[in-house]
């Protein structure tokens, strides 16, 4: 049996603490999100358009639950129950908390750069860099404990990679301004750094410690 690992505690007062910074920013210092939302939406190509519409229409909320639910059928299969339980509790009730997030900030949508996709949603902070933080930063902590080291670095660079791709094309599309997917980025490393700690105290030994 794999067992769910135990983060450093840091981690999620320090994604916290990150998150914090990047509202305080996006209320009172927006300078760098309009300057690099404006320079993003001149500096679209046809071809990256494409490849970034779909990507994040991939991961979409709806999109990234049901590849969580791929991702929980297979370690449930691989016999990582625990495993399992974790995915199919820290990715869901990240994407809630993301909601109530937007309803707490509620800053409005980018309107400069010529934004590709019109939303009525709030934009702080970003859903899709949330959902891609907590499907790939959970796919990672479990290839990290079951695969060879090598093998192992290997799918966390692919996780970090799809996950910055993943924020990056609601930067180019201008449905986010920066410090939105930074935020939610930071926000589904504290939640998920939460959740495992949770699971690690709920398969420790009773008395242990």
């Amino acid at each position: 049996m794999i067992p769910t690992p135990r983060p450093p505690r840091w981690l999620a007062f320090a994604a916290a603490a990150v998150f914090l910074l990047l509202a305080l920013a996006a209320a009172f210092a927006p300078g760098v999100d309009l300057a690099l939302a404006g320079w993003s939406g001149a500096h679209r190509h046809p071809w990256l358009t494409v490849f970034m519409f779909h990507l994040t229409q991939l991961h979409r909320p709806a999109g990234v639950l049901v590849l969580a639910a791929l991702l929980v059928g297979w370690m449930w299969k691989d016999g990582a129950r625990r495993w399992a339980l974790l995915a199919g509790l820290a990715i869901p009730g990240g994407l809630l908390l993301n909601v109530l997030l937007k309803y707490a900030f509620r800053r409005a949508r980018p309107s400069v750069g010529e934004p590709l996709v019109n939303l009525a949603s709030y934009s702080f902070p970003s859903g899709h860099a949330n959902g891609a933080t907590l499907l790939y930063l959970t796919l990672a902590c479990w290839l990290w404990a079951r695969l060879p080291r090598g093998r192992a670095r290997l799918a966390t660079a692919a996780a970090l990679a799809m996950i910055v791709l993943v924020a990056a094309s609601r930067v180019y599309l201008g449905a986010h301004y920066l410090t939105d997917v930074l935020a939610g980025m930071a926000e589904g490393t504290a939640w998920l750094t939460i959740c495992m700690h949770l699971a690690a105290w709920r398969q420790a030994p009773r008395g242990a410690g």
